[in-house]
């Protein structure tokens, strides 16, 4: 998704200062909502936000350098629908799951992204319950997107359990877990 410039939305990210982002589709024949659904700040990080290449020395505004929201990278919780399928989503399921995530308010900028990057690799496995291997698949993954870190797997153990202490995962034992149903 194709969005403002680089540098202004990385430090509003690094500030707090990031807004909540609504996603339209519609249908121009019907001139209808398809889909709109709410990306809520708090899951917003820097892994998501793309730098692209700066304007070319003959652009009007040359050398600007604009950025890329991957929306693909967030958790699908992440994309809250609110019309789905050119159907409104009840109010009270748009609050719920909306609420599900508050908590990612009350931590750190860093910590943010990391817990919205083990839970998109954890939903990016397809299934509800998993283990502890199947999301250590994703270390050059998460690797890549927090370069500073040098211990992966000991972070992605640690995120597991924030998740699992504010009931979005469920530990079953012996490195098994299970995703927590709305």
């Amino acid at each position: 998704m194709t969005n403002s410039a680089y540098k202004p939305k990385i430090e509003a990210i690094r500030a707090g200062t990031i807004p909540n982002f609504l996603f339209l589709q519609y249908d121009l024949e019907m001139l209808r909502i398809s889909n709109l659904f709410v990306v809520p700040k708090h899951f917003m990080s820097q892994s998501i936000i793309e730098q692209r290449k700066p304007l070319s020395e003959r652009a009007r505004r040359r050398g600007w350098v604009g950025s890329n929201i991957l929306l693909g990278n967030l958790p699908a919780d992440a994309q809250i629908p609110i019309v789905e399928d050119r159907y409104e989503v009840p109010k009270a399921t748009v609050r719920d799951s909306w609420n599900r995530f508050l908590f990612l308010r009350e931590q750190s900028v860093y910590s943010r992204g990391w817990l919205a990057d083990v839970l998109a690799c954890v939903r990016q496995l397809g299934q509800e319950t998993f283990t502890l291997a199947d999301v250590y698949t994703f270390d050059g993954q998460l690797a890549k997107l927090h370069p500073r870190n040098r211990h992966i797997r000991p972070k992605i153990r640690q995120q597991l359990q924030v998740l699992r202490d504010y009931g979005i995962v469920e530990f079953l034992g012996k490195g098994v877990y299970r995703i927590r149903k709305l």
